[in-house]
């Protein structure tokens, strides 16, 4: 499926959209500072649009031959629609031809949707990060996960 024309790289027009829709799906969302500092990084930054209405974004950092998914998004109302795979498929399909190996990503143990969803694509877990991200409770830690990009791994 060629998925590529329906993601747009993000600009800084798209911030405030971008920062609303984040605000709407995580219980500890990133700042318009985050999104501008990984724009100012030349982090590769995604965007899809529906209707002229933000439905998705993402953000990868890549590396020597790694990439780093730091953070996705996915409207509720179009959640469970395929967008979010499409969006995933796409990144790591960039990253491969940008000659990455793998993906990384972090998620929260309590964020059971989400593991099950990288799971589906073929993500599996590599380590923890004890205490990693703030929780109502204090710290609750992030699992690592990898997935192959290349066969040379």
């Amino acid at each position: 499926m060629n998925v590529a024309a329906d993601f747009m790289p993000m600009t800084a027009a798209d911030l405030a959209a971008v920062v609303a829709l984040e605000q709407r799906i995580q219980r500890h969302p990133w700042t318009l500072g985050n999104f501008a500092d990984s724009l100012a990084a030349d982090h590769a930054c995604w965007v899809e649009r529906r209707a002229g209405v933000l439905a998705a974004f993402a953000v990868i950092m890549p590396t020597v031959d790694e990439v780093q998914l730091l953070n996705i998004g996915v409207a509720p109302e179009r959640q469970r629609t395929g967008l979010g795979r499409s969006m995933l498929e796409f990144l790591c399909e960039r990253a491969r031809q940008a000659g990455m190996l793998r993906m990384l990503l972090e998620v929260r143990p309590s964020n059971t949707g989400a593991i099950a969803f990288y799971q589906h694509f073929d993500f599996v877990e590599i380590g923890r990060r004890r205490g990693y991200y703030p929780d109502s409770t204090g710290r609750e830690d992030a699992i690592v996960m990898a997935r192959k990009l290349s066969n040379n791994l």
